[in-house]
């Protein structure tokens, strides 16, 4: 979590401004939208597909946000920060047993999707968050605040732009999925109301094309476990976007549970024939009837390419999840 101009930290503890005592206040009834800020290096307990870590003052603010959804943000003072870069559903606050006075929101992680393209906090000058724009057209100062509240229609403008997995270079094939479910060319508007929004937002179409543009910018359409960057006669990417821990298993569709792989590789780590340890070496279960074949086929460094982006390389939570669940060892 990031601290802003809402609660700056003196001597170790949160001295509280006027800003964070109004969010401890009682807010009217009901679900909200909201912006949870988030960096990798934060000292905060954040594993943002999990949980949330945040200080009492954010605790009305978060309440509020039970039961719908949030954006994570990265704030732009990081260096090539993600802007808006995820987004999911709170499930519950939880006070922090081993911290007083801290919280969690733990997330529904079934619902957690990063975005297929992250969402800068301005474009042309102008923010996507236009909540955050006072009277005079400046940006306000709850721009800093580490959970803030967001408005429904910059909520639909931010899931929107994020979701837009448009590239067809990188969405899955037509000829993968089932007649009724094929990606058609034209982009889908996205608020049709609320059922219909929430809808969008929980469908696997829509978030299977978000992973699948994640994945293969972070791998360069190419297999992690054996190099191969396959085009097809169209000019679409061969290479697959594997979960580690599956989605009905309560995986989430976050980069760093995903693989880019080529299909006989994805089929072979799906039933445990293959895994990885968490320094990416590569196991290959001793219950494969052609282990020579099998072994040729992988990258001659007996370990799988990772993201050069290191906060978009395989979780060892999720590795160790494959190991312990699926690989047949």
């Amino acid at each position: 979590m990031q601290e802003g101009a809402a609660g700056r930290k003196v001597g170790g503890a949160f001295r509280l401004n006027l800003l964070d005592f109004v969010a401890t206040l009682p807010m009217e009834a009901g679900m909200a939208n909201g912006v949870f800020i988030h960096r990798e290096d934060s000292r905060y307990k954040d594993t943002p597909a999990h949980r949330y870590h945040f200080p009492k003052q954010y605790l009305g603010r978060a309440q509020q946000c039970v039961g719908d959804w949030i954006v994570y943000y990265e704030p732009v003072k990081v260096r090539n920060s993600k802007g808006y870069w995820a987004m999911a559903r709170v499930d519950r606050i939880e006070p922090d047993a081993d911290s007083a006075g801290m919280y969690y929101a733990i997330i529904d992680t079934s619902s957690f999707i990063e975005f297929g393209t992250n969402i800068p906090f301005t474009t042309h000058g102008v923010p996507i968050e236009q909540g955050l724009l006072n009277d005079a057209g400046a940006i306000s100062g709850r721009a800093q605040a580490a959970v803030r509240p967001l408005s429904r229609q910059d909520f639909i403008r931010i899931a929107n732009a994020g979701l837009d997995a448009t590239d067809d270079d990188l969405l899955p094939r037509d000829d993968a999925l089932p007649s009724d479910q094929r990606v058609r060319e034209e982009t889908m508007p996205f608020d049709f109301g609320e059922r219909d929004r929430v809808a969008i937002l929980t469908s696997r179409i829509s978030r299977d094309r978000a992973f699948r543009k994640k994945v293969l910018t972070a791998y360069g359409e190419r297999c992690a476990l054996t190099g191969l960057k396959l085009i097809n006669g169209g000019g679409r990417a061969e290479v697959q976007a594997a979960h580690i821990q599956p989605v009905e298993r309560n995986g989430p569709d976050i980069v760093t549970n995903g693989l880019a792989l080529s299909g006989t590789v994805h089929w072979m780590f799906d039933r445990g024939l293959i895994s990885l340890a968490d320094d990416l070496t590569i196991l290959v279960s001793r219950h494969v009837n052609d282990r020579h074949s099998i072994e040729g086929l992988l990258n001659r460094s007996g370990r799988a390419t990772a993201p050069q982006v290191v906060s978009e390389q395989p979780h060892p939570q999720f590795l160790k999840w494959h190991r312990d669940h699926c690989f047949k060892q």
